[in-house]
């Protein structure tokens, strides 16, 4: 197996979903007592919540760079970045990086081209949202992104820093994502994407009549995937 380096912490509560995702799923391949060799990187997300607030999305990749350099000089095999926002800064995270970087949105765009599906509702920060790219990852596999409304943005975007990064869990939250999703439905979504990370922590498989792509479970599997083909070098 290969060592998976994941930058981590942004929140904690979505990195803890992907360590016992990866580990879970490696336990259920190789059986036994077998686990993912990981190195895990999890910064302070205060600071990096400042940043993004304030649009300094250079010294969020200067900083994320670094955290993947050293992963990479520990001896991870590949790194996965988990976080759905921070993939706004990928280009910079990647520079002169010796390993691979699985993109989540890139492994998104897959799972859902997989699925025959042509039209997608994408819900997340308003970052991930509004800027283009995750949605570009999308339309590059011919696929088309649907967002919410401005308000809808706004209450999605208030729910993930104020409550579900906390691990707050409101059920008239829950209640007003799925009259979100409900109407992106109506306008033609044939499927949702869970575009952050904390998202799962409130809505599962089984809460909309179309689809629903978690994708810290899409990007854990996808790292595993990586970690296990021994044809990868």
């Amino acid at each position: 197996m290969k060592t998976v380096g994941i930058i981590g912490g942004m929140s904690f509560e979505s990195s803890t979903l992907y360590y016992e995702t990866m580990n879970r799923l490696v336990r259920d391949h190789r059986g036994g007592l077998h686990s993912l060799p990981i190195l895990l990187s999890s910064v302070d997300f205060e600071p990096y919540a400042r940043l993004q607030e304030n649009g300094n999305w250079a010294a969020i990749g200067d900083a994320l760079h670094e955290e993947a350099k050293r992963l990479e000089t520990a001896g991870a095999e590949v790194i996965v970045l988990a976080t759905n926002t921070m993939h706004a800064a990928a280009d910079r995270i990647t520079e002169d990086l010796e390993v691979p970087f699985i993109h989540i949105g890139e492994a998104t765009a897959q799972a859902v081209k997989a699925k025959g599906m042509k039209r997608i509702a994408l819900l997340g920060t308003r970052f991930t949202m509004e800027y283009a790219f995750y949605r570009e990852k999308f339309e590059e596999v011919g696929i088309e992104v649907m967002i919410p409304g401005d308000a809808d943005r706004a209450y999605i975007h208030q729910a993930v820093f104020k409550e579900l990064c906390l691990g707050t869990l409101n059920p008239d939250t829950k209640h007003s994502f799925l009259q979100i999703i409900d109407q992106l439905v109506d306008d033609g979504a044939q499927g949702i994407v869970l575009g952050c990370t904390e998202i799962p922590l409130l809505i599962g498989d089984d809460d909309a009549n179309v689809p629903v792509f978690n994708t810290s479970d899409i990007h854990a599997k996808a790292a595993v995937a990586f970690a296990l083909d021994e044809n990868n070098h």
